[in-house]
C-alpha cells in the first residue's frame, strides 16, 4: 500500500511571523492551511510554462512549449467568446491535447480545470495522480489526487471531493462571476458527476461548453499532421495484415488477432498505440450492418468481409475501411462498389480550403442520384486524437446539414459506405485538407478487393 506523499512545496502558505487569530479562538498558524490541496500557493503562482517542471512528462513533451501555449490561449479565447470564466474538461482526448496526460485512468472520474487565467489543475484518482507527472507537463503541485475511498461508492462521488478541493485552491470565487463550461456530451461526464458539482459549488452556474476544446482541435498543426502520417504507417500495416488473413475457413477472431498484433507492433520505425475502437468485421449477410465486430464464425467462399480499423500513434488515429470479396461478387455488390468509388473520387477532388462541407454532400448525393441510389447517413467526420469508445472528434460531420467550411489542417475519415438489406460495402479514405486539395494518408485501391 502506498503511503501518502508529503505536501508539495508549492502548496505551503506564505511565511508569516504573525499568526492568524479568529476572535474567541486560539491563534491559527499556517500549518493548518498546508493541509489544503493547493492552498495559498495555487492562488498566487503565475501560469507555469510547459517544459519548466522537473518531471518526466515535462522533459519528454510530445509537442513544443509554444504549441501547448498556443492551444491553451486558443481555448481561453473561445472561453471568453462563450462567456465562460472557467472550463471543466473530462474528455481524456482534450486533457491529452492540453497537458499531454495519457493513461488508462478514464474509467474512473477525473477532470482538468481550466480557469480564465492562472494554472490549470488536473484531478485524478490518487494512484493515477501519483504517476501523472510521467506523461503530463503540469508541475506536481497542479496534479491532485482524490482519496481511494471515493472510488465506486454508491453514496459519495469523487467530484464531491474535487468540488471542495477547488474551493480550497481558491478557484471558486474568482470564477463565480461568469458561467463554468462543462462537457455535457462527453462520454466521461456522468449525471452523478454533474450533481456533485452542482451541490458542491452552488456559486457556479454550469453550462454546456459545446465541445469547446474539440473544436480547437479540428485544425491540426504541422506537428500533428506529421504524427498522423506516422499513425498511417500503422494503419497500412494493420490493413495488410487483415487482407492477408482473410481467407475461406479462417475464423473471424483469428483475423481480428492478426489486425490487433499489427496495430500494436506497427513498423520497425513507428510503434502502434492502442486504438480507440476494436476492428470491425461485418461478414456475409451481416455486412449490411456497419458496426459488428467478430465471433469464432469461419469465413466462407462467396461472401463479402468488411474491414474497418485504425492505426494509432501517440493517440492520433488514422482509420481506414476496405471490403474483401471471397470469390465472385454478386452483380449488385460490384455495381455498388463501382458507384461508390466514382462518388468518393469526386468528393476528394472537391475537397480544398473554403469549400463548404455541405458542398461535399451535394457532390456525393449527385453521383448517387445518377445511379438511383441514396445514402442517408453522413459521409465522414473529423479525426485526430482518440480514446475509447471513439476515434472521431465529435465536431464536423460531412453531411448536408453541416454549416462548416473546410480549412487547411483539417483531417477527416471520408467513408463511402452503403448498407442495404443483406448486402453491405464500405471503402474509406483518411485525408488531410491542404492548401490546394487533400493529402491521402494511405494508398490502397478504392475497389472491391477480390480473393
Amino acid at each position: 500500500m502506498t503511503q501518502p506523499r508529503e505536501p508539495y512545496p508549492g502548496l505551503q502558505p506564505p511565511e508569516s511571523s504573525t499568526p492568524t487569530t479568529v476572535p474567541g479562538s486560539t491563534p491559527v498558524t499556517g500549518e493548518f492551511h498546508s493541509m489544503r490541496p493547493g492552498g495559498f500557493g495555487a492562488a498566487r503562482r503565475p501560469t507555469p510554462r510547459p517544459g519548466e517542471a522537473d518531471t518526466p512528462g515535462a522533459r519528454r513533451m510530445l509537442f513544443s512549449a509554444e504549441e501547448y501555449e498556443q492551444r491553451l490561449a486558443a481555448v481561453r479565447h473561445r472561453m471568453r467568446d462563450q462567456g465562460l470564466s472557467g472550463l471543466i474538461v473530462t474528455d481524456p482526448a482534450n486533457m491529452f491535447y492540453l497537458t499531454g496526460y495519457n493513461a488508462w485512468s478514464f474509467y474512473t472520474p477525473q477532470l482538468l480545470y481550466v480557469p480564465a487565467s492562472g494554472p490549470m489543475t488536473l484531478f485524478a484518482r490518487e494512484m493515477d495522480a501519483h504517476g501523472a507527472q510521467r506523461t503530463c507537463w503540469l508541475p506536481e503541485e497542479d496534479i491532485v489526487g482524490y482519496p481511494e475511498r471515493y472510488v465506486h461508492r454508491p453514496h459519495i462521488h469523487p467530484f464531491d471531493w474535487i468540488a471542495f478541493a477547488l474551493r480550497q485552491r481558491w478557484e471558486v470565487a474568482p470564477a463565480a462571476h461568469g458561467c463554468i463550461g462543462v462537457e455535457m456530451d462527453s462520454h466521461y461526464y456522468s449525471p452523478r458527476a454533474h450533481r456533485a458539482l452542482v451541490h458542491g459549488i452552488p456559486e457556479w452556474t454550469l453550462v454546456d461548453s459545446f465541445e469547446l476544446v474539440n473544436w480547437i482541435r479540428a485544425i491540426k498543426s504541422p506537428a500533428e499532421i506529421a504524427i498522423m502520417r506516422q499513425a498511417a504507417q500503422v494503419t497500412t500495416a494493420a490493413m495488410n495484415a487483415a487482407l492477408n488473413a482473410v481467407e475461406p475457413g479462417v475464423r473471424q477472431n483469428d483475423v481480428a488477432a492478426a489486425i490487433a498484433h499489427a496495430q500494436a507492433a506497427g513498423t520497425a520505425e513507428v510503434w502502434g498505440d492502442f486504438p480507440a475502437i476494436v476492428p470491425m468485421l461485418p461478414t456475409g449477410e451481416g455486412a449490411d450492418t456497419p458496426h459488428l465486430t467478430w465471433t469464432d464464425r469461419r469465413l466462407r467462399s462467396g461472401e463479402p468481409v468488411v474491414i474497418e480499423l485504425a492505426g494509432a500513434h501517440h493517440r492520433y488515429h488514422v482509420p481506414l475501411a476496405r471490403t474483401v470479396m471471397l470469390g465472385k461478387p454478386p452483380a449488385q455488390l460490384q455495381h455498388t462498389a463501382d458507384v461508390l468509388a466514382e462518388a468518393l473520387n469526386e468528393v476528394l477532388e472537391t475537397m480544398r480550403p473554403d469549400v463548404p462541407v455541405a458542398e461535399l454532400a451535394r457532390v456525393w448525393n449527385a453521383v448517387l442520384a445518377r445511379h438511383e441510389m441514396v445514402k442517408e447517413s453522413r459521409l465522414g467526420y473529423s479525426i485526430g486524437i482518440g480514446y475509447p469508445p471513439d476515434w472521431g472528434e465529435r465536431t464536423i460531420s460531412l453531411r448536408s446539414e453541416d454549416e462548416q467550411v473546410l480549412a487547411a489542417g483539417m483531417t477527416f475519415h471520408v467513408i463511402a459506405g452503403m448498407w442495404l438489406d443483406g448486402i453491405g460495402y464500405e471503402v474509406s479514405e483518411p485525408v488531410a485538407v491542404t492548401a490546394t486539395g487533400v493529402e491521402r494518408f494511405t494508398d490502397f485501391p478504392r475497389t472491391l478487393i477480390r480473393k
